[in-house]
Parts: structure tokens; sequence; C-alpha cells
């Protein structure tokens, strides 16, 4: 389990009727700006900053941005769009995208550093890591200097805005590949370069709106919901849902602090037709919705209200909040790493005659 992660938390579930996003948003900031004057005496800016979910994986590559510190992914296909370079070739034909991030630092990048960090984009499917390092006048150092020409390597630091000692990583591939390692790569390095001042209390909030609503899976051949089947599409996309699914954006929000994801929630469906089309594209027919959700259908047709909610992870809260390296720290009686209880020695086996009783049969094989 990560450091923020535990298999047993304490969650804050907030649900509410008659209300929109606004609403939701003006209650939580408010109870965190109380929070933060009657705990640590500091006056938090409210309202927090919000951005899309698009615009989130598109400048940082990943949806619990960490706004603390720069380095943002620079989109480079443009540049290479009729480049000799054939690796970067063949990902422009296959409908790919090439990008960087920037890094600014006093300390010089070793091969050995660089190795290091091709190692770790790779874990994220990534296929590789290429760099230009920046030196004085129109002079560089680059892992693919042989396959690039002098202009693109002028249009690359003049669209990163690079300067000498810079160094511009880049990786090429499919979009949600590539935006995903460069934004775990970022954070990664800004961990390794010390850009957060961890002594320093600084507090970024950010909400994160307009989640996809829907995502395809391939293997079951039909659409699942990103959040739950209960979200409410964004009202001027409903009309999409019969076109275009995937373009459809959700009502759902995630409130960010310091890059890290302390609470998540929704606006739900109140329109009982609405919901059947929901239910129809994830694969759940008319017969089916009857069975399973009818009790829910039935109260939608009678006029339920404008309904939505958020819920926050206590535990991780406190973490964040007293700076603790681990949420580990701030449970009584914590799991290990493996969700072992110490205390206890859970898990531990049960016997045969416990199992009976529970009317519970293991397949191991």
């Amino acid at each position: 389990l990560r450091a923020d992660r535990a298999p047993e938390f304490t969650q804050l579930d907030i649900e509410m009727s008659f209300v929109d996003r606004d609403d939701i948003f003006n209650l939580v900031e408010k109870m965190f700006a109380h929070i933060f004057s009657k705990l640590f005496n500091i006056k938090i800016k409210i309202p927090f900053s919000k951005m899309d979910y698009q615009e989130a994986i598109s400048r940082y590559g990943v949806d619990k941005p960490d706004l603390r510190f720069g380095m943002e992914i620079i989109n480079l296909t443009e540049i290479f769009q009729k480049s000799s370079f054939k690796v970067f070739g063949e990902v422009i034909e296959n409908k790919g995208e090439i990008c960087a991030i920037k890094v600014e630092s006093d300390e010089e990048f070793s091969r050995k550093k660089l190795d290091e960090l091709q190692l770790f984009i790779t874990s994220f499917g990534a296929k590789g890591l290429s760099y230009i390092k920046i030196k004085e006048g129109k002079d560089f150092q680059s892992s693919i200097a042989k396959f690039l020409s002098l202009e693109e390597i002028e249009k690359v630091k003049l669209k990163t805005k690079a300067i000498s000692g810079d160094i511009i990583l880049i990786a090429a591939g499919q979009k949600e590949v590539v935006y995903g390692a460069l934004g775990n790569l970022r954070i990664k390095l800004a961990h390794d370069l010390n850009l957060v001042n961890q002594d320093k209390k600084e507090f970024n909030f950010l909400w994160v709106t307009n989640f996809p609503l829907l995502e395809y899976n391939p293997e079951e051949k039909r659409y699942e919901s990103v959040h739950h089947p209960f979200t409410a599409p964004v009202d001027e996309d409903i009309e999409l849902l019969e076109t275009n699914p995937l373009k459809v954006r959700s009502k759902a929000y995630d409130l960010v602090l310091n890059g890290n994801e302390i609470g998540g929630g929704s606006i739900r469906i109140h329109n009982t037709e609405l919901q059947k089309i929901i239910f129809r594209l994830s694969g759940i027919d008319n017969k089916k919705a009857e069975e399973k959700f009818g009790f829910l259908l039935q109260a939608l047709k009678y006029g339920a209200p404008p309904h939505g909610g958020i819920a926050f992870g206590l535990d991780r809260m406190v973490m964040l909040l007293t700076g603790a390296s681990s949420i580990r720290e701030v449970i009584a009686f914590p799991k290990t790493q493996k969700a072992a209880c110490l205390l206890t020695d859970a898990p531990s086996e049960v016997d045969q005659k416990q199992l009976k009783e529970l009317y519970i049969k293991l397949d191991l094989q």
C-alpha cells in the first residue's frame, strides 16, 4: 500500500438535496477556512482554484496536480510533423503525441541520473526518454542529436523557453501513456530536486472538475462509468450520449490538496429517463435495470430532488495537515503496508467450522 493509503479508513460523507455543484463547493470551502483558522491560525484563500480535468491532464499529466511547483508538460508534436526522425514520425502517424517537460536545475544531470529517469518512465508504459541539454549560445547536447535538425532544436528551445543550463526531457507515444508517464516523472523530479519546501506550511487547494462520464471496456464491449452510474452528465453534453458517449463530461469533482486527492463527489442523476440511458450504455437493459435498481427508478419517477455530495478521507486529510509522511502515523493501531495487523496478528487462518457457519466455500486454485 502507498504511504497515503490504508485498508481501513474513516470517511466523512456529505449528501445534500436541492443543490448544485457550486453550493457544495461553497460549503466545503467555508468548512476548510474554519478548520484552518481554528486549528492553525492560518487564513486560507477562498474560493479555491478550479481546473477542468482535461486541462489538468494536458498540463500536469495527472488528475490531481500539485500546483506548488511548475514544470508543466509542453506538447511538441507540431514541431515534428515533418521530422525525418523515424521514431517521432511513426508516433505521429499512429496519432500519438510528443511531449516534454523542461527542468530548471543548478545541478548537472549525470548519465546515471538520466538512466534512472529512463527506467522510471518506462515503468509507466513509456517506451523511452530523450533529452536535450541546453548549453551556452546555440550549443546543446542530446541523446537524439543526430536525428534532429538544428531548426527543430531551436523550435523546441523556443517552445519550452529553455535557456542555458536547462534540460528538456521528451517522451513520445500514445497520448494517455505519454501524459501519465511525464506527469509522474514531474512529481519524482520535484521530490528529487527539492522543489517543494516541506518545512513551509503551504496548502494549495484545487477543485478538479468535469471528469469524463464514461470509458469504454473493449473486453466486455460496453461503456463503464468512470465515477459511478448515478453521476449526472454536464447539461450541454447530454445530447452526445447517443452520438459520442466518450465526449460526455460528468458533474463529478475532486478536491486536491498539494497533489493529493482528499475528497471526491458528484451531482447525481434525478431524472428517470436519463438514468435508464446511462444504464443502457453500461450494458444494463431495461429488464435488468428494473431487477437491480427498480426501487431507484421508481423513486426518481416520483420527483426526487436535485441532489449531490462529497466524501472526505479524514485520515489522509489529517496526514496532510500535520505534515506526517505516512497515513499510518495518524491512525491508531494501523495496518502495515502489506495490510497486516501487528496488534492482533491478522489476517490469520480461519478454521473450517467458521467457514461452514458463514456458508463460505474457498476455491484457491
